[in-house]
């Protein structure tokens, strides 16, 4: 009679196995050591988009303030590299037009960007970059945060005559179409959601830049936030930009799947066991059955 296949063996039968568990434990100490490696690929993504951030900066800084006429003419499309740069341009305020920005953070509280247009007397091209356009050109300042909508005359009040002012580029904002009016600001300036160019140059009439300056300097000076006037604001960063170090993130990913590749082999081998143990054993010579009737000749004749 032929032999009978052995029974299969369960997972966990196979599982328990001295050789299995020393399997299993060389290979969850490797992947142990990739999801450290992919940790550290991760934080090593942070820091150098920390490093590259603080580079950057540190070379805005350092750069010497240009005319905002040179650097982004008026009426033209704001490029994302200019992002935090400083320019300088002459100009006199008009305080007629100046609101407040709502919902603007610093230093953990919420508060009120004054938000005032220049007229551009000189931008750095002594008025070639608007010969073609309509006038002298107006700049949006941010000139700092205040607490309140109804702050005190010495964040309201602009130098009368020319200015000089000094601040980092900014990028115009959108628009927040379909959002509710805003109320009236009884004793302050009016209330706006964005510093959007393409709704102020409505108000401010135009030719308007593509982009607004965050005030570092001017000259004449205005009040301190010590003497009440508006607080200065940080360096603008680009918004959305990126946070981590892509390639360091892809290494990361690498690290873990080879973590998880390392267990799903255990699993392997663990199921090819619990499979082998279902093959049968090849049969001595001899003991084959042989189940070819040509091979056994005819019944009753030799074969």
């Amino acid at each position: 009679m032929p032999t009978p296949p052995p029974r299969r063996r369960s997972f966990w039968a196979v599982a328990r196995q001295p050789r299995m568990i020393g399997i299993l434990l060389a290979l969850l100490l490797a992947a142990a050591v990739c999801a450290r490696l992919g940790v550290w690929q991760l934080d090593r993504a942070y820091q150098r988009a920390e490093l590259a951030a603080e580079q950057e900066a540190a070379e805005a800084a350092a750069a010497a303030p240009e005319g905002l006429g040179e650097l982004l003419p008026p009426q033209t499309t704001f490029p994302g590299q200019l992002v935090g740069r400083e320019a300088w341009v002459s100009g006199t305020y008009e305080p007629d037009g100046q609101e407040l920005v709502v919902g603007r953070s610093l230093d953990g509280r919420t508060g009120y960007l004054v938000l005032t247009p220049l007229r551009v007397t000189d931008d750095g091209t002594g008025g070639a970059s608007w010969a073609d356009l309509s006038g002298p050109p107006v700049v949006p300042v941010v000139r700092g945060w205040v607490d309140s909508p109804t702050p005190g005359p010495d964040a309201l009040d602009v130098p009368d005559g020319e200015v000089r002012v000094t601040g980092w580029l900014q990028a115009s904002e959108s628009t927040q179409e379909g959002a509710e009016p805003l109320p009236d600001n009884p004793g302050g300036p009016p209330l706006t959601r964005s510093i959007a160019t393409g709704a102020l140059v409505n108000d401010w009439g135009g030719p308007i830049y593509s982009g607004y300056l965050v005030l570092t300097s001017a000259d004449p000076a205005q009040p301190a936030a010590a003497d009440g006037g508006p607080a200065a604001l940080p360096r603008p960063v680009i918004e959305g930009g990126t946070g981590v170090n892509l390639q360091n993130v892809f290494y990361a990913l690498q690290w873990w799947v080879f973590g998880v590749f390392a267990v799903a082999l255990w699993l392997r081998l663990v199921r090819d066991e619990m499979v082998g143990g279902r093959r049968e054993r090849p049969h001595r010579r001899g003991d084959e059955p042989d189940d070819d009737p040509v091979g056994r000749g005819i019944a009753g004749l030799p074969g």
